[in-house]
This record gives C-alpha cells, structure tokens and sequence, in this order.
C-alpha cells in the first residue's frame, strides 16, 4: 500500500479534472456548512499534517495557499477561505476501508523460529517487468542464498501481510527495530485469499479477518501454503533509514503519513496532497478532515479511500474491521474547484 512515489503528486493536481471528465464522473461544490461535524473537528491537527506534504505541491495554484498555510494562521479560517469543499462522484455511496503499518518480530539471521526471509529486490528485476509468480519464487527457491535477505520472520502469514501492506517495522530480538518499505514487485495482480476461501465454502465474508487467516493456515499448512500462493503478486523490500522511530511509515508522497488524519486514494479523482472530508458511516463513524497523501492498487474511483490507523497489532484489528460506507469531499483551492465545476 504504502509507497515513495512523490512525483506522483504533482501530476495528479494537473490531471483530476481531465480524469473527471474522461471517466464521467460528477463534480458539485458544496458548502463548509454542507460538511457533516465540519465545526466540531480539530482543524489544527489536519493543517499540520497538511504542512506534511504541502510543500511537494508545485502546480501554482498550490504555491501561495502553502505559503500562508506555514504563517501560522487559523486553520479553520485558513481551509474555509482558500479552499471550497468539491463532492466529486457522489451518486453512490464511498466505500472506506482501512490499512495500517505492520509490526513483526524478526531476526537479523536465521534459526529455526526466524525461518522466513523478508526479500528486497533482485536486481535482474527490472521496474514494471512481469517476473515469476509467488509459487515459482517460493517452489523453486529463486531468491534463496543470493544475499537478499533484509531480516527473518517467525511467521509466513506476517510476511504475506506485510507485502499486502507495503511496509512495516521488524523488532529484533535485541530490542531494536528495522524498517522496511516497498521496494518493487514481481508485476503480478493481487488476488485476495480471504475471498478464495469465501470461494471454497471454508468461510462466510463476514468471518474473514486477518487473524481467521492466520489460524487457518497454521492448522491447515500444506493447504495455507497453496492458499497464500493464490496471490501472484509478490512485494520486495528495502531498508528505511531516514524516518524516526515516532514518525509513521513513508506514504506515496514520501512522507511520513499520520494515523488517522492520512487517507490512500486514487489520484485519477483526487490530487495527493489536497485535504480531504471523511464522512464514514458504519460502527465507529468519523467526521474528521484528513490528507490524501497515499496511493494503493486497490483503491480506485472517485469515492474511495483507505483510512491510515497506525502502526502494529491493535492498528491492524482496527483497520480490518473497516469496511463501511459514507461519503469524501475533496478541498480544492478555489480556482481548481470552479473550473472542474463551473456552475457551482
């Protein structure tokens, strides 16, 4: 999920109105008084972490709202005056779900708890190229003993996870902790095990958690390790050095994102970078201004977002009990906003 891809931001902020208009979707402008809990949130939180990835925005409608955004202003007054609330895509309901930062427990060498290896890159494999599929990586042993190894897990389950999420922390036995984010891919569509085993009668869609997972492949491991390579894909590594311990994990922007204010989303409809409006319904409903400041192969379309919860295992729990309805308003700056919607 998480990825660093900064010169995507400055792309998306030119291309949402061509990709509006392409993929037919809708564009109103709304109110702020049109914003359900608009007044109760906490604006400063969501200004500072605006400021986060503010200053990678380089199209110039972008340029003096960041400018001032760094003068210490009043957020509320400072979203409310440079920017209008834009719902684009809002004849269905959005559907948020949720992701987080994985923390597994590892080893910098293999034993025989810490047998599965964490990969980074091959260098044969070149950016965008369709390589082997997960079951020809791991039957054939393609990347065993040729030194890729960035740390050792005691769980494949954690190593599956943490590809599907992008990135994660590995503590090691002696306290400390390596960081790893996305290095690559096999170029391979994901394929969801918890729908195969939906498929297959083991399960009903509302029994499919991560841990179900886990437990079934540990009880069932001839028949988990089939399952598991039911994904082709295959996400490589590599070590993260530059981001703090207390910061989060790097989002597609190449900045730290931050729990529960950061949002992946699909830059054909929203600008990484712009703030964004939650409305998500469901059990725990949220009423709360984010950032997109993320990307993921999975979250597509114009009302589709995937919530930031934070590192770990409560983290984890939380985001995939996720799966609820609602509605996100993008916050354009003023120009942008009438010209992708003129008769708002």
């Amino acid at each position: 999920m998480i990825r660093g891809l900064r010169a995507v931001a400055a792309a998306a902020v030119l291309t949402v109105s061509g990709a509006v208009a392409a993929f037919g979707a809708s564009a109103e402008i709304l109110r702020f008084e049109d914003l359900d809990g608009w007044a109760d949130d906490d604006h400063a939180a969501a200004l500072s972490v605006f400021l986060n990835t503010c200053g990678d925005l380089n199209a110039p409608e972008w340029q003096p709202i960041c400018g001032f955004a760094r003068s210490n202003p009043d957020p509320r007054a400072f979203f409310e005056l440079f920017f209008r609330p834009v719902l684009i895509g809002g004849e269905a309901p959005a559907l948020f779900t949720g992701y987080f930062e994985p923390e597994l427990t590892g080893s910098r060498y293999p034993d025989a708890r810490f047998r599965y290896p964490v990969y980074r890159k091959p260098p044969e494999l070149e950016p965008g190229a369709l390589w082997y599929s997960r079951a020809e990586i791991e039957d054939r042993g393609l990347l065993r003993d040729r030194g890729l190894e960035l740390a050792w897990v005691d769980d494949p389950v954690d190593v599956f996870f943490l590809q599907i999420q992008g990135s994660g922390r590995i503590r090691l036995r002696d306290g400390s902790a390596v960081r790893v984010g996305y290095g690559g891919a096999n170029g391979h569509k994901y394929r969801s095990i918890g729908q195969e085993l939906v498929r297959r009668g083991v399960y009903q869609p509302h029994e499919v958690s991560a841990d179900v997972i886990r437990n079934w492949v540990q009880r069932n491991p001839t028949q988990g390790r089939e399952l598991l390579q039911h994904n082709p894909s295959y996400v490589f590594f590599r070590r993260v050095t530059d981001v703090p311990a207390n910061l989060g994990p790097l989002g597609a922007m190449n900045r730290s994102i931050t729990q529960m204010r950061s949002i992946a989303v699909d830059p054909d409809f929203t600008p990484l970078g712009a703030p964004v409006w939650v409305e998500k319904g469901g059990r725990g409903p949220l009423r709360r201004l984010m950032v997109a400041q993320d990307t993921g192969s999975a979250i597509k379309g114009p009302q589709r977002a995937d919530i930031f919860f934070g590192t770990g295992e409560i983290a984890g729990r939380q985001a995939g009990s996720i799966r609820d309805p609602g509605r996100m308003v993008v916050l354009l700056p003023i120009d942008r906003a009438f010209a992708l919607a003129p008769g708002g």
